[in-house]
């Protein structure tokens, strides 16, 4: 099998700064052909903002690429900021850009907390997306919560578990997210930085198949990102219902749509995955052998390129 690797380094030929509400004002950059195929990337997290390495899954000659940093991650401003913060307002804000380029349809690409606000996107404007591609598919269910944060990755990854759980008392030990939560949204750095460093730590340590170099991030990367992820946690998503995506897909039966997912996943457990397959059972499931979460393993990186292309064919035939 052929492995391609993502394409190299590229910046954006064109920045700029969207205000979408007296608060929230949203970083957009754009990469590749402006006469390509449009596709919003959607990042995760929640919070975790863009980098560059998001560019490098697209042909430049082939795609016009819009990357944005959600509300509250960086380097969108205000920082790590949750008010008029949730998973409706940024679909609200997907519209917003879109309607900004004047694109009409375009492909939806969002990985992990990503693929979640892709789906959440596509049910609500589905005349508006031409296709998906999905990584580590995250449907907000509170299974997937309780394997984050209860009881499921922690029988895998005892002691980063315990070094997790630890920081927090015992007392407050059967609900680590608003615990967590306290301790994050506490005004003394003393208290919010050592919690936000503890919650990326966990998450961190799990993210790939094989362990890697942990990547340095300031004190207000590190802040914004724990306090915009635990904050959507804490809400379970914003979703009316726990089935609330996989009850709604069948408005996509008509997309073309891509599923990658790593076998490994510690943070996305493949089962979310085969759910949302069963749902749509025209999307291409890929299931990476020798994978975990992070799109930046050669398996996964390879097949996210290789849908894009796919799709590529598809919709310019």
């Amino acid at each position: 099998m052929i492995i391609y690797s993502r394409y190299p380094e590229i910046e954006p030929f064109e920045v700029r700064h969207l205000q979408v509400s007296a608060l929230h004002n949203l970083y957009i950059e754009e990469v590749g052909s402006p006469n390509g195929l449009p596709v919003i990337y959607l990042h995760g997290g929640p919070g975790s903002g863009v980098q560059p390495n998001y560019r490098r899954f697209f042909d430049p000659a082939l795609f016009h690429v819009i990357l944005f940093a959600q509300r509250g991650s960086l380097p969108s401003t205000p920082a790590g900021e949750v008010a008029e913060n949730d998973t409706w307002h940024l679909v609200d804000d997907i519209e917003t850009i879109r309607a900004l380029f004047g694109v009409d349809r375009w492909i939806v690409f969002g990985g992990s907390w990503g693929s979640t606000l892709a789906l959440t996107y596509a049910i609500k404007h589905p005349t508006h997306v031409s296709g998906l591609v999905l990584r580590g598919i995250f449907l907000g269910r509170q299974r997937e919560l309780d394997w984050m944060y209860h009881d499921g990755a922690s029988r895998v990854f005892p002691e980063n578990w315990q070094k997790f759980s630890e920081f927090i008392p015992q007392m407050e030990r059967d609900d680590l997210v608003f615990a967590y939560q306290r301790r994050l949204f506490d005004t003394n750095p003393k208290v919010h930085l050592p919690a936000a460093r503890s919650w990326n730590e966990w998450e961190g340590s799990i993210l790939s198949l094989l362990p890697g170099e942990p990547t340095p991030t300031s004190d207000e990367a590190s802040l914004a990102m724990a306090r915009i992820e635990c904050h959507y946690m804490d809400h379970h998503l914003f979703f009316e219902a726990d089935d609330y995506l996989l009850r709604e897909v069948h408005r996509l039966r008509e997309i073309p749509c891509h599923i990658v997912q790593g076998r490994y996943d510690m943070i996305c457990p493949a089962e979310s995955a085969l759910a949302l397959a069963r749902e749509l059972p025209h999307a291409h499931l890929h299931i990476v052998p020798d994978a975990g979460h992070s799109g930046s393993e050669p398996g996964i990186a390879s097949e996210l390129i290789v849908a894009m292309l796919e799709l590529h064919q598809k919709l310019t035939a």
